[in-house]
């Protein structure tokens, strides 16, 4: 379980001077040599604070091994939107859930459970976010574009991308818990793995659900189109195959809502996110069918143009 994690990152998240330097020495009290990174990214509406985890693996490319990378990234726009909006956040879960992931990987390692490969862990810390008008119920806004986020979270040494987003300002995902999206790599929207499908099923104990995607969504924000919200936004920006996970609700609740973070719902998709990087990083977990995606491509050719800008 990952409870511990989820109420003391909570804990230090809920603070309107949090920082990531606060959240940094949250981490390193787990594992004082633990490899973080906390740095300030300035953007066309203020700035907020970068922090990348390395979770390295005992078969992993960091210590020279060849065992799969992948990386757990936090989606958001802010932690809180002060001062419009005193507390944390909806929008505020896929940081929380990313840091709650990166204190249960170090606590493990502290008792001798290391994965094979190496996990990375990514997202930024923001207090005081804007908001942003958007149908049906308002966004989060960011003070960083989402391409500036995309550059610092994407590497070539990614094998595979799990996306940790809110994502409750619709009427598509009509549930408690978490959702995961069908796989997306290059433009394409791939049939939903039936490895991440089994290990939903084990965490939670029920049916899963999977959460339907529009080609609009895997585009890259700022061409005028509808978006379901930005968590398959680091689609746009990598080969690799990427996966939403999205922490949701049976109503609509707007991403800059406070009071709206349910800790069981957080936990119940970080201890997922958990199980699949256990099961890629030691090659037991597929995100899609290469071969299928081969032939795919070899009929249809490349769909690469949806990452980019388009003809504008």
């Amino acid at each position: 379980m990952v409870i511990k994690q989820i109420m003391e990152a909570y804990d230090v998240l809920d603070d309107g001077r949090v920082t990531g330097k606060a959240v940094e020495a949250y981490l390193k009290g787990i594992k004082a040599d633990a490899n973080i990174s906390v740095y300030e990214l300035e953007g066309p509406k203020g700035s907020t604070d970068m922090i990348k985890i390395l979770i390295p693996g005992s078969k992993g490319k960091s210590n020279g091994g060849s065992a799969p990378t992948i990386g757990l990234l936090g989606r958001l726009g802010g932690i809180g939107a002060r001062p419009e909006r005193i507390g944390f956040v909806s929008d505020g879960d896929g940081a929380l859930s990313a840091i709650a992931a990166a204190a249960k990987l170090l606590d493990m390692q502290n008792k001798g459970d290391v994965l094979d490969g190496d996990v990375f862990i990514s997202t930024h810390i923001c207090p005081d976010a804007p908001t942003a008008p958007h149908d049906p119920v308002p966004f989060m806004g960011s003070p960083v574009e989402i391409a500036q986020v995309n550059k610092e979270e994407i590497s070539p040494d990614l094998d595979a991308i799990l996306s940790i987003d809110t994502t409750k300002g619709n009427r598509v995902i009509n549930t408690r818990g978490f959702a995961i999206s069908p796989t997306v790599k290059e433009g394409y929207i791939l049939r939903t793995s039936e490895d991440l499908l089994d290990i939903m099923q084990i965490t939670t104990g029920r049916m899963p659900y999977v959460f339907p995607l529009a080609t609009q969504d895997i585009t890259p924000y700022g061409n005028d189109v509808h978006h379901l919200n930005s968590i398959l936004q680091p689609c746009t920006a990598t080969n690799v195959p990427v996966v939403g996970v999205a922490i949701t609700t049976e109503t609509m609740v707007p991403g800059c809502a406070t009071g709206a973070s349910h800790f069981a719902d957080v936990e119940e998709a970080t201890r997922f996110a958990l199980e699949v990087a256990k099961d890629f990083t030691r090659g037991a977990c597929k995100f899609y069918d290469e071969k299928e995606y081969a032939l795919i491509t070899k009929l249809y050719g490349s769909m690469g143009h949806l990452q980019t800008m388009g003809n504008k």
